[in-house]
Parts: C-alpha cells; structure tokens; sequence
C-alpha cells in the first residue's frame, strides 16, 4: 500500500477523552473514531488489525475441531424467557421490539441462541461431541462505558458453545479450548494467564479467564510469580488426546492465579513472600462449563445408544477480538507510538524515501516495495512529500515492526537502512539483503491468513 493513496488519519494533539494508552494511540494512529458513547466507526488501520486477530482466531479453532457459524444480531426474547435470564441479566442487554410489538434484544451473548439451533437439528449421542462458534458483534448496554474499546458497549467478540454427551467429555471441550486459547495469545505477542474466576450471569462452576498484565487493566489480580514463566512455545498437541490436554491445563492452572473475586487472601499467603505477586490484568477471553444448565431448560436432548433421553454438557467460549488490540498495544508501546508484534502487524514493513521526487530514490523504493510484494509481504510505503521528521514520526505512531530508509546519500554507499521498531537498533545493508532480511522473519511468523491478507 502507498501512504498517499491510503486513508490513515492520524492526529498530532491526544484527544481530551482518552484515559489509557490504547485509546490515545488508537485515536492518534487514526484506527478508530467514536460515533457515540462507547460505539466506534474501525478505521482501515485499525480494521486491518482487527481481521488479522480474526484470522488467527478462526485458524486455532478449527485446528481445534471447531466449527464456524453465524448467528444473527437480534435475538427473539423468547429463548431469553426459556432459560430464565431475560429479567436475570440486568440493564446491559439492549431489549427492543420490532414493527409487531414482539419482544427482541440486540445480542450480548448466544447460549439461548446456539441451543435453540442445537436442539432443532441434533437428537442422537452419535452426532457428538459438537461445537460451534462464531465471530460476531455484540452489544452490551455498559453503565459507564470508557478506556476506548477495552469497555466499549459494541464489541466484537468470538463465542463458541460446545455440547458432549457427559461431563467428562465437556470438560475434555474445556481444556481443548484452554489449549487452544494459549496457542492464539502466543500467535499474538500475548502472555495472557489463565486465572480462576467468577462465572457470572453465564452460570456454571468451572470457569478461568485469561488476563493481560497491564497498568490500565480493570481487575486486580493476585497471582505466584512463576505463573509468567510459563509459555505454550512450538509444541504441537493432539486435541482428542484427553490427557495431553488435561496435562496443559494442569501446567497452567496449577500455580496460584485468580481475579479479585475469587481470591483466597488465605491460600495466596502460604506461597513463598517472593512469589505473592498482584497487578492489573486485562481480560481478553474467559472459558465456562456450565453443564446442563441450558439444555434441561431449554429441551437440548439427545438419545444415548440405549435410547434414553439424556440433556447435552455445555459450556462456552469467548475470546473479546476487539479488545485485544487494546490489550496488545497496552502491553506493546513507547512513547513514540504502537509497538506491533510481528503475528499481528497491520503492514509488516514501512518503506520511508527520505527525498521524495528523487529519481534514484524512488526507483530504490518502488524495487523494494515489488520485491517485498513477490514475496507474500505487504509493506507500506510511505511516498507523501513530506518532512523526513514527519514521516519517522507516522511510522513510530503506527508501529510497524521493521522500517526501511530509503535516502541518496545511502543509496550512493549501495545500502538502505533496516530499522527494529522494537529495539530502535538499524543497520545499514544493500537492499536486496534487507529484503531478505525481513523476509526471514516473517518466515518464522504464523501469519493469519485464513479468510483475510
């Protein structure tokens, strides 16, 4: 992409309204721009970001067995008044009614839903295990909503819903997704842990969420500090063997780590004085086993091989798609602007000329811009006339991870400069090595690509 055919917006000043990080390096990296209160318009920037999370998402998932969907916006209040929870789930649904004076309400989750499509079509214990997901914008009616889109009220979340025939098959579901869940935080630069937590007004008894440690973060956390020592790495893992998975949950779960409503101030001091760590934490995704609860109320049954009606373990899965971009730069950033992992990074490479117009330099710019392409890459190449300092200040902004200079003095010495936006370290080469230099890096990436480029 060539900046000056591109629709990047960005700002010099910080908005006023923004609080945290995220926000103002959103806003000022011309990613988004609020419609309403807590309701924002995705910028290209930004929603290029978006797609490469979803991207991730959807490969992960379906390694995992996982089936995508998609379900409606608007719900009928009907399923809601089935399972009990319309009155239950306070003022954040959004509740409407269409031309018929019938009863709907603007999705804030899709238990009822994914039931209702389950129970219509599934009847035999051969049909399962079974799950189902989807990515998918979601409303909740947030008292204060505030910090950008980290508490937003429209968000766009992954939700998956798996239905087996016993317990212990759901709880297999449970861990496959912890399991998975590891695998797309690592994909995306992320360390997000796995904390004990309360199940809310999803029900059930088993639940973790899985929280970025970050300053600005909502929930105070306590946690034993080996906890940050753990990474899932390269390990490939068979998601039908039950105890492989059941080992990383274990691995993962076993050391304290909880969120403020289920901590155990207790059992969080007989650990070493050293280990007693609390925090801040980011909530980017929380697993449920909530059992039968949805399917006795709503008549999701399936006949076992002796042909008894039994009611389907449930559970369900959310990742907050949108969010986790405010969560990654809220872990990822310096003064100058964005710090984009490479799993993740709208461009992977910026191409900056230094002295737009001159005809060395451009043709320099325009050779790497073609060969960074061949290869599957796609840089940015910033060719506005504009100030060198300008330009150096756009790229720090939005934060690609790997910069090119291109400038005559430099191309008179056959080099270009190669800059980590990360470390700040550059290193001058001839071109075709730095082509080959970033190339190498990205080959070591597991870029999303499954639906976007």
């Amino acid at each position: 992409m060539r900046l000056s055919s591109y629709f990047l917006p960005v700002l010099k000043e910080t908005p006023a309204e923004a609080q945290v990080v995220s926000h103002r390096l959103m806003l000022r990296a011309g990613m988004i721009k609020q419609q309403a209160a807590g309701i924002y318009s995705w910028l290209p920037l930004g929603f290029k970001v978006l797609r490469k999370l979803e991207n991730i998402i959807h490969e992960e998932q379906i390694k995992a067995g996982h089936i995508p969907i998609q379900m409606p916006i608007l719900q009928s209040a009907d399923l809601w008044r089935e399972s009990g929870r319309y009155d239950d789930y306070g003022q954040e649904m959004l509740r409407i009614k269409d031309r018929q004076d019938r009863d709907l309400l603007y999705t804030p989750t899709a238990e009822e839903m994914v039931t209702d499509i389950f129970r219509s079509h599934v009847s035999s214990y051969k049909d399962l295990p079974l799950t189902l997901y989807q990515i998918q914008w979601k409303f909740r009616d947030e008292i204060r909503p505030r910090f950008g889109i980290m508490r937003g009220r429209e968000f766009y979340m992954k939700d998956g819903y798996n239905f087996d025939l016993t317990k212990e098959d759901a709880l297999h579901a449970y861990n496959r997704h912890l399991v998975s869940y590891l695998k797309t935080y690592e994909r995306m630069g992320l360390q997000a842990i796995p904390m004990r937590a309360d199940s809310g007004p999803i029900g059930g008894d088993n639940t973790h969420e899985f929280l970025v440690l970050a300053e600005t973060g909502e929930s105070e956390v306590f946690y034993d500090s080996k906890v940050t020592d753990l990474t899932f790495g390269d390990r490939d893992i068979d998601y039908n063997d039950k105890a492989a998975c059941q080992s990383i949950l274990d691995e993962f779960t076993s050391l304290y780590a909880r969120t403020d409503e289920t901590h155990d101030p207790k059992l969080f001091a007989e650990l070493p004085k050293e280990r007693q760590k609390s925090a801040r934490g980011i909530e980017v995704g929380q697993i449920f086993y909530f059992g039968t609860k949805y399917s006795e109320a709503m008549g999701a049954y399936v006949a076992d091989d002796e042909g008894s009606k039994m009611p389907v373990h449930m559970g369900s899965h959310g990742i907050g798609v949108s969010r986790l971009i405010g969560a990654i730069i809220e872990a990822s950033h310096d003064q100058n602007g964005i710090i984009w992992p490479e799993g993740v990074t709208p461009f992977h490479c910026g191409i900056v000329n230094l002295k737009q117009g001159d005809e060395e330099a451009d043709e320099a710019c325009e050779a790497l811009y073609n060969s960074l392409s061949l290869l599957g890459l796609e840089p940015l190449y910033d060719d506005r006339n504009e100030r060198a300092g300008g330009k150096f200040a756009t790229m720090d902004l939005i934060g690609l991870p790997w910069r090119l200079t291109v400038g005559p003095r430099g191309l008179k010495n056959g080099v270009v400069e190669l800059t980590n936006r990360k470390t700040g370290v550059s290193e001058e080469l001839p071109p075709e090595k730095a082509v080959e230099r970033i190339a190498h890096v990205y080959r070591s990436v597991k870029v999303g690509d499954f639906l976007f480029n």
